[in-house]
Formats: C-alpha cells, structure tokens, sequence
C-alpha cells in the first residue's frame, strides 16, 4: 500500500521539485503552500509522514508541529523539518517541539529519501510490535529503546501471578512499577472510611495499569486486587520513566491512555451521580461485557459485591436489579455466571 506523505513548502520550485523527486519514489503526495493549508490537509488525509518547511509565512514550520501535536489525530505522525538554517538553536527548538529528523537545504535526494524510509519503517514496527501480549511488550520496549543503558533496566522485569481476590497494591504504597496484564482481569478502587468499595476501573488482558503514581512520583490514590486469577508483568520504575521522558512514540501511547482513562473516569461519575440505579448496573454490565467479550456475547462470574462496587450501589439493590434484567430477558444468570447476549438491549434502557 502506497505511503503518504504532506510536503509543506513556500517555495514553489523546492516544493515542486520535493513532489516529483518523492512520486517517483512510488509516494503518494500531497503538497500545501503554506501552513495553515498544510495543517487542514493533515488533518483531512492523515499522512503517513510530514516534511516541513521551517520558514514560511503567517504559520511557520514550528507553528505547524505544535498544532499538529496537540491533535490525537496527528499527534504521532512522523515529523520532518527542512530547512536552509542549520543553526543549532533551531535544530534543537524543532526537535524540543517533537521533531523526528531535521534536513538542512540544499538536501541531497538519497538523503532525503533515507530519512523518509527510516522513519516510516520505525513506525510500522512501533505499531505492529505492540499486539496486547507480553511478547509483543517485549518487542515493544525493545524497539522503543533510546539507548544502551535501557537494556540493563530491562532485564529485571518479572512475571508475577496473582490468585483471584489477592491485593496486588493497597492506596498509600510508594509505586515502584508499571503493571502489564499478561492474562486475567483487575479491579482498581476507593475505600471509604467505613470501608465501602468504589470501582474506579477494571482492566484486562494486553492492558497497562498504576501508571500514573510513577508519572506523578507519588504514592498510589487507589487499590488494586485480581477479579480472578491474573498474570502480570512487572516494570520496574525507572525503565517506564527513561522511555516516557526520552522517548516520543511510547510518551505518546500513553498520553493517550492517560486520556481515555480520564474521560471514561469522568462518565463513570457522571454516571453516578445522576443515573438511575437500573441504569447504573446497566452500564456497570456493559463495562464488564467490554472486557469479557468472545464472539457476540460475554460469559463472566463476578462477585455481586464487586459488580455494586462498580454500579455504585448496595449489594441488595444489585441482586434485585439483576433478577428485574433476566426476567425482562436483558442478560441470563447460570449460576454464579452472567451471560449478556445482546448489549445493545441493555444500551437502550430508558429508566
């Protein structure tokens, strides 16, 4: 599949000349002017790659990268300056900005094309190394390494298994790694002073979790147990924290974590607050068939005392609520088991 790459350029010979030499190279090219124009089509198209032009007009090369990465959309799409300053105060305020490379003009076209070609190859490998199993974690921090010294910090991490129920970190430990779940499911959550739970979060298979004590180096706000057996791997500290602050496409990852988590965290509240308590075991079975889903249906045993954890509501409530759904036909109940055939019904409740 051909690659796509945005030239940014005011000069109409360079730009010209950049769109030939890289459709020969069997690109596919789009070409803007200037940046404001240069912007939109990014954000139209969303190019593979983006060379870049440092001094134009209105919005410059500088310009065009902040914007670019503060969209979530075109935050990680490889960067490329060009330009015919190769002062060193550029060069590092464009990398500062998050700059993958930096071609000072008159540019030599295998050179170019060189920078072109590394960059969008690191980036498939980026891409298609993280797959949600630990051996794609492994090829992950492998491939994300920013130097020698990262591979000695990475030879401690350690596989751990967990029994269901077992704490895996209490609110008010120092946090000294960064959790990765090989196979099984967790639950973070809140205890209040008379000692009733609030499930903040449930995470799965392929998932990262207590990583935001390690980026705020401070103690852990929540707890974390297993909802049933788990494997974990163990990170430890200073490896999340070399590749967080020294590397662009792992920052990235998880700065986009960071945010869906917050936006799913401030549903999750709202939730709370002002839905019904139908609507809230409601939406507390559709978080849980997120996570257990095989095929058109998910098949999970859970505690009732967790699932009102999660729901925000007693344990009694929880267990009436459920009895209501099967005999309205929304989920069925075998055993410990709930089995939810058809989320959309759920999805749907009006009251």
């Amino acid at each position: 599949m051909q690659k796509k790459i945005l030239v940014i350029e005011d000069n109409t010979e360079v730009r010209e000349n950049l769109v030939e030499i890289l459709s020969l190279s069997d690109y596919d090219v789009l070409a803007a002017p200037e940046g404001k124009t240069g912007v939109s089509l990014a954000t139209e198209h969303l190019p593979d790659l983006v060379l870049c032009d440092v001094m134009m007009p209105e919005l410059d090369g500088f310009g065009v990268l902040r914007i670019l990465s503060k969209n979530p959309a075109t935050m990680d799409i490889p960067f490329i300056f060009l330009t015919a300053k190769a002062e060193k105060t550029d060069f590092r305020k464009g990398m500062g900005l998050g700059a993958d490379d930096y071609i000072t003009k008159p540019f030599d076209d295998v050179e170019l094309l060189d920078a072109i070609e590394v960059r969008l190859k690191k980036r498939e490998r980026m891409v298609e190394v993280f797959d949600g199993t630990s051996q794609g974690l492994h090829h992950f921090f492998s491939e994300a390494k920013a130097q020698k010294e990262l591979d000695k910090l990475s030879e401690d991490r350690e596989e751990r298994k967990f029994a269901k129920r077992s704490i895996i970190f209490e609110e008010g430990q120092r946090a000294n790694w960064l959790y990765f779940i090989v196979d099984g499911k967790v639950k973070c959550y809140k205890t209040s002073e008379y000692g009733k739970e609030l499930i903040t979060h449930i995470y799965g298979s392929g998932e990262f979790f207590g990583y935001i004590p390690l980026i705020t180096d401070s103690i852990y706000t929540e707890s974390a147990s297993a909802l049933e057996d788990v494997t974990l791997l163990l990170i430890p500290k200073d490896d999340f924290n070399l590749l967080l602050y020294q590397n662009k496409d792992f920052g990235l990852q998880f700065i986009k974590m960071l945010a869906n988590q917050v936006h799913e965290i401030e549903e999750h509240l709202v939730n709370l607050a002002y839905d019904s308590v139908r609507k809230k075991v409601a939406k507390a079975l559709q978080a849980l068939y997120d996570k257990y889903q095989e095929g058109t249906q998910a098949r999970f045993s859970i505690l009732r005392e967790d699932l009102a954890s999660l729901a925000g509501t007693a344990k009694e409530t929880v267990i009436r609520t459920l009895s209501d759904f099967k005999d309205e036909k929304l989920i069925e109940i075998d055993g410990n088991d709930l089995i939810i055939s058809n989320v959309d019904k759920l999805k749907h409740l009006r009251y």
